[in-house]
């Protein structure tokens, strides 16, 4: 008994399947790239002589382009005496097969146009989506309305300059203060946009803002003009990772130690709270422990006290850290990182060449230059997360007291969630100390 397997895919859209995992064991295994299906030629010629018992497919549209062309085939397999399987469709021939008509063997006329209904549906879905992949191999844009900022041109979006300072003025806001809900009360203020927190995450985060195309989980980098900038959008990736260690009213509270201050005895958070006497304008902040199991519970200290321990802490131990941080290779890391991009860019600026000598076709050409420009597009993208090489000469600036005393609290959230990842609070009797874990 000999059994058959046939696949058609396209490559632009769809990962090449594997029939180990179908619960059959084959003989030979047919698949096709090209349209043309020549392997599924072969495979005809050879049951015109030697038919195999059992012949499964995953679909029977992959058969043909056309319903007539797939009962066509399948007439003709069936004529050999060939069991066709078609494992994701309720279909099986007939043991032994006839070979009057093609899909003799639904159980009912119902059922047998539910399956020509679904064999059209899936031609005109697989249609589709070949569309849509030769439009991403071209760098096309996909359909749909633009996103906001932006304009469908002829063959790329165009920046809307009409909500630009919009988008600008929003962008702006986060990278001196690093809160996206502060930035979405600041243009609802001053631009009059009213927009969610989760939109003005994702202005932040997608690609399409940045100059990029994204489809599904790849990017295909430089395909219009973008609005953030590369240097700015690292700024802005390197903020939001930040921030993910913080709650999310603490990314955006106007106390510099919000999110920041935790108790060593009852490793509790410590969060700012605000006294005022009555009739007075002065307020007392103070930091508390917000879930404390300890009896009696830890006492809560002076807010301007701990920051000014906070201060010169940093003043005294950051300059050693950074001493440390100068030690890694990030000329190295950066310069190998140039090289690999610069050498796939060298591989897409040959793939012409390769084509006008007929080496490669258009479509295969199409898409080794958009796998070339996704892995750039990856490899970019771990160029932003390495620290900046001006972040050295930043915490050696903020290593100065003056520096500190010069700022709003707004400035000193974002200079100590910069270097900070916790303050921790040392308590010894009454007396307390600072211990700091920097990012580094």
């Amino acid at each position: 008994m000999r059994t058959a397997a046939y696949f058609y895919y396209d490559a632009a859209w769809e990962d090449c399947p594997d029939p180990s995992t179908w619960g059959w064991s084959f003989d030979v295994v047919y698949q096709d790239v090209d349209p043309r299906r020549s392997q599924l030629q072969s495979l005809l010629k050879e049951s015109a002589q030697n038919p195999p018992n059992y012949l499964v497919l995953r679909n029977l549209e992959e058969l043909g382009d056309s319903l007539s062309v797939v009962t066509q085939r399948l007439a003709q397999f069936e004529s050999f005496g060939v069991c066709v399987v078609a494992l994701e469709q309720p279909y099986r021939s007939q043991e032994p097969a006839r070979s009057d008509t093609a899909l003799p063997h639904a159980e009912s006329k119902p059922e047998l146009l539910e399956l020509l209904n679904d064999i059209q549906r899936q031609q005109r879905s697989r249609q589709i989506r070949q569309g849509h992949a030769l439009n991403r191999l071209k760098g096309l844009l996909p359909p749909g309305k633009a996103p906001y900022g932006y304009r469908r041109g002829r063959d790329r979006y165009v920046i809307d300059r009409s909500v630009l300072p919009v988008l600008r003025d929003f962008y702006e806001h986060f990278l001196i203060y690093g809160s996206v809900r502060g930035s979405v009360r600041h243009i609802a203020k001053k631009q009059g946009k009213k927009i969610s927190p989760s939109t003005g995450q994702r202005w932040l985060t997608h690609p399409v803002y940045r100059g990029d195309l994204a489809h599904h989980d790849a990017v295909q980098p430089d395909t219009h003009p973008p609005i953030l900038l590369r240097a700015e959008a690292a700024q802005v990736d390197r903020l939001l990772r930040r921030n993910r260690s913080l709650a999310p009213r603490a990314a955006s509270a106007p106390r510099s130690l919000s999110g920041l201050v935790i108790c060593q005895q009852c490793q509790s958070a410590m969060g700012v709270s605000r006294v005022t006497a009555r009739r007075q304008a002065y307020e007392y902040l103070y930091l508390k422990p917000m879930v404390c199991p300890q009896r009696p519970k830890c006492r809560a200290l002076r807010y301007e006290a701990v920051l000014e321990k906070t201060i010169e802490t940093i003043c005294q131990t950051l300059p050693q850290e950074v001493a440390g941080l100068t030690q890694l290779p990030l000329d190295q890391i950066t310069a190998g990182v140039m090289g690999v991009i610069a050498a796939k860019q060298a591989v897409i600026d040959q793939l012409p060449d390769l084509v006008s000598q007929q080496i490669l076709d258009n479509k295969t050409a199409d898409l080794r230059t958009y796998t070339l420009k996704t892995e750039i597009a990856e490899l970019q993208n771990k160029l932003a997360q390495l620290p900046p090489v001006n972040l050295i000469e930043t915490a050696k600036t903020v290593s100065i007291p003056q520096f500190w005393q010069d700022l709003s609290e707004s400035e000193r959230r974002f200079y100590f969630r910069e270097f900070i990842r916790s303050v921790e609070i040392v308590r010894e009797g009454k007396t307390w100390s600072i211990h700091l874990a920097f990012v580094f």
